[in-house]
């Protein structure tokens, strides 16, 4: 593999919203040996109604019981779900339906992004709720409510879906400045940080100083500015060395360092080990 394939929503439908229900072992074996380690352009969203399954995200493996809900943000690495013993939903849905405050929580909680336990009463509502989108999104989609009805239904959801995660520590429904500061300067770096690691840089392109940058980022995150950028930095490191076959100096100069004794000595320093051991252990 040369590099981490992206899978595309807009190639299996036209709406943004793709629902899909799985029964045990659905997606094991042969059938899906090519649903290896990928990344998402979109969001997706787990519900297990019965059994035990798991998923591996960014190199943490995640354990499901029934009533789990869980999401995978947009180019988390991550693999298949495995479900020999569950039954479920997939819900995968195009950023652009995804409300800024409901955004702003799955960003917020995406560090831990532990499975929220669903208890019996919201159980019964998840699952009611899902069957009728599955019904209604697999109805005629040349009646022109077809698509108005499926997105309402998915804005409920996710309505539901945010205020569940929204029950963890510090999490507020409320977009304050420092807030939207914040989550303006994460997912910039999420699309520049090969090319920009200055923090001065970012908050340049905010309008802020640094040390207000700094002071409403670590106060609305518990981090630095500097941890962020370092930790997309290393996620990518880290994703490149396990699944792809780039070497040092290719994974880089893909990250933007023309010096790769820096990259390496740089790598060593937030992980403990060298870019070459990280590799070697997880790919054994």
């Amino acid at each position: 593999m040369k590099d981490i394939p992206v899978h595309k929503l807009e190639l299996s439908t036209a709406i943004g919203v793709e629902v899909q229900y799985f029964e045990m072992d659905d997606f094991s074996d042969a059938k899906m040996e090519t649903m290896g380690a990928h990344r998402d352009d979109h969001y997706l969203f787990f519900f297990i109604e019965e059994g035990h399954a798991s998923i591996q995200v960014e190199f943490k493996e995640r354990q499901f019981t029934a009533g789990s809900l869980y999401y995978v943000l947009p180019s988390q690495v991550h693999h298949r779900i495995n479900n020999k013993d569950a039954r479920g939903w997939i819900l995968a849905l195009d950023p652009a339906l995804i409300p800024l405050d409901y955004a702003n929580i799955f960003d917020h909680v995406s560090l831990l992004q532990e499975p929220y336990l669903l208890n019996s009463v919201q159980l019964k509502q998840w699952s009611s709720m899902l069957k009728l989108l599955d019904v209604k999104y697999n109805e005629d989609q040349d009646d022109p409510f077809y698509i108005p009805i499926v997105h309402a239904m998915v804005q409920l959801i996710l309505a539901m879906t945010a205020k569940c995660f929204s029950s963890g520590p510090d999490i507020s429904f409320k977009v304050s400045r420092p807030v939207e500061i914040s989550k303006q300067f994460k997912r910039m770096v999420i699309e520049n940080f090969k090319t920009i690691k200055s923090p001065s840089v970012y908050a340049d392109r905010l309008n802020v100083s640094e040390s207000y940058l700094n002071e409403v980022v670590k106060k609305v995150t518990g981090f630095p500015v500097s941890f962020w950028i370092n930790q997309e930095i290393i996620l990518e490191a880290k994703r490149q060395l396990y699944y792809s076959q780039l070497d040092i100096k290719g994974i880089s100069t893909l990250l933007g360092y023309d010096d790769q004794s820096y990259f390496s000595r740089f790598f060593k320093k937030i992980t403990g080990m060298s870019a070459i051991a990280f590799r070697a252990k997880y790919r054994k």
